[in-house]
This record gives C-alpha cells, sequence and structure tokens, in this order.
C-alpha cells in the first residue's frame, strides 16, 4: 500500500498524524506529510482508518 495527500486539499486538522503518527507528520507549512512510502504492513489499518476520517478527503490509498 501507498499514501499520498493531496496539499490542496488538507486541512491541517493533523488527524492523520494523530491516528497514524508512524507514517503521517505536521510539515512546517501546517500540512500534512508521508513519512513511509510504502505504508509498513503494521500500519496499514491506521492509515486506512486516518482516510476514513479524514474530513477534507485528502488521503489518497494506493493498493
Amino acid at each position: 500500500m501507498e499514501v499520498r495527500i493531496d496539499s490542496d486539499l488538507c486541512s491541517a486538522c493533523q488527524l492523520c498524524a494523530d491516528l497514524a503518527p508512524e507514517v503521517f507528520e505536521i510539515g512546517d507549512d501546517g500540512y500534512a506529510v508521508v513519512l513511509q512510502n510504502p505504508v509498513p504492513a503494521e500500519f496499514e489499518d491506521d492509515v486506512r482508518d486516518a482516510a476514513d476520517n479524514c474530513a477534507s478527503g485528502a488521503i489518497e490509498i494506493i493498493e
């Protein structure tokens, strides 16, 4: 699995970094960035949870 953040959609709410801190962090500009691609198997459920709960729909999962 790979994951992308659409920076045009990201609302900088930090939810993804809270739900999957091993994969997402908040960059210096205040928006989410991906730390690990491909996503390690042990964090895939957390990334799916972050994508499902992203209010702005900025997280794209590529299987």
